[in-house]
């Protein structure tokens, strides 16, 4: 039972549904034994907001069939009849001195746990989950017992996520005790806006993970959740999945994803992303193909089987009278592509938008607009 949330991707697919190959290409800017000066600093800077995210399960909440009767004995006597146990962890960062900690969606995702954070000097604190991303693999968590010793916490800067560039150097921190504790590996932006379909863990369906950053820099067991930082200092992402079966493949979640994320919680007391309620496969000349389509894009909605409609039930989709197998072509005049989905467009707009879309359904081409409502 005891492990560490290390974000890998066990498998990827193509729109279509098909095992894909990894189309990544990354390189090494330096040697790994070679630190420079500045790198030092950054990392002085860096780790003392960097902490580990420790999770604890009660032995009671633990099926039968992934713990023997022996060691769950063993582990009760171990816990001091408590029942408490470790089961995995992860890591996190301080974005505010009041102990708000930006972190993977995947490491937090029981919510009968027990979390606890433990910072760089050893002192461990109890931490509650505040906010979940209902799209991206981010999640917020508090601290909740901050101690009266402690004015405030040490905290990273964000940065700009949009202005990075291919070939920038980068470092993937992370504080996983038990396996890497304080850990920082050196690599390069090797990859930008990469969008992939992924299974987190083996429980897990897929997930969409889209304008994903690709990086060389070692991502390890136990660093997801941490911050991937530029040479200003800055935090560009957080450390999220690893590729199986591909070397120095790391991807990080955009930290201007978090930004929004962040303004959302203090401003709603959550995290407010819109939804359309579609399901749908991208359309390119392979789909136009397979489906026999009079175009090579937009999105033709579609039914993923295992009961999962293409229009779900009373969204904004319904109620403007969308159905399966119609061609969404244009969101507010502008075409859906693979280079810009649907997904894409929603990142922009907000809870309450009223948009515009050109729908072909069959040979005929029409406008409707659907106003967007809150995704649960």
């Amino acid at each position: 039972m005891e492990g560490s949330h290390s974000g890998l991707v066990r498998r990827t697919r193509n729109a279509l549904g098909e095992k894909s190959p990894h189309r990544f290409k990354s390189c090494t800017l330096r040697p790994s034994n070679f630190m420079s000066p500045n790198i030092t600093k950054i990392v002085k800077k860096i780790m003392p907001a960097v902490v580990s995210i420790v999770i604890s399960e009660n032995l009671k909440k633990i099926p039968d069939k992934l713990i023997s009767a022996k060691n769950r004995e063993r582990l009760k006597k171990k816990t001091g009849g408590a029942g408490n146990i470790e089961v995995g962890n992860g890591s996190g960062f301080i974005v505010d001195k009041n102990g708000i900690i930006l972190t993977n969606k995947h490491i937090v995702a029981d919510s009968g746990a027990e979390y606890t954070v433990i910072t760089t000097d050893g002192n461990r604190f109890k931490a509650e989950i505040i906010a979940i991303d209902p799209i991206n693999d981010v999640a917020i968590l508090k601290i909740t017992n901050r101690k009266k010793s402690i004015a405030e916490f040490p905290t990273v800067k964000l940065g700009d996520s949009d202005k990075i560039e291919l070939g920038e150097e980068a470092l993937a921190f992370g504080n996983a005790l038990g396996i890497f504790k304080n850990t920082v590996s050196e690599g390069i932006i090797s990859g930008l806006s990469r969008n992939i379909s992924a299974q987190l863990d083996l429980k897990s369906d897929f997930q969409e993970m889209r304008g994903l950053i690709q990086t060389d820099a070692a991502i390890n067991p136990g660093n997801s959740g941490g911050p991937l930082v530029n040479m200003k200092g800055e935090i560009i992402g957080i450390n999220s999945v690893t590729v199986a079966g591909a070397e120095n493949i790391g991807l990080a979640i955009p930290i201007n994803v978090t930004k929004r994320d962040l303004a959302d919680l203090k401003k709603y007391g959550r995290v407010c992303r819109p939804l359309l309620g579609v399901r749908y496969l991208i359309i390119d000349e392979n789909a136009k193909r397979q489906f026999g389509l009079n175009t090579d894009y937009g999105a033709l909605v579609i039914n993923e089987g295992l009961g999962r409609p293409a229009i779900i039930k009373n969204s904004p989709a319904a109620i403007a009278n969308l159905k399966e197998k119609d061609i969404i072509l244009e969101i507010n005049g502008e075409k859906i592509t693979a280079e810009k989905t649907i997904g894409d467009f929603l990142d922009k707009l907000s809870v309450g938008n009223a948009i515009k879309l050109k729908i072909l359904r069959g040979k005929k081409e029409f406008k409707i607009k659907a106003t967007l409502m809150e995704r649960k």
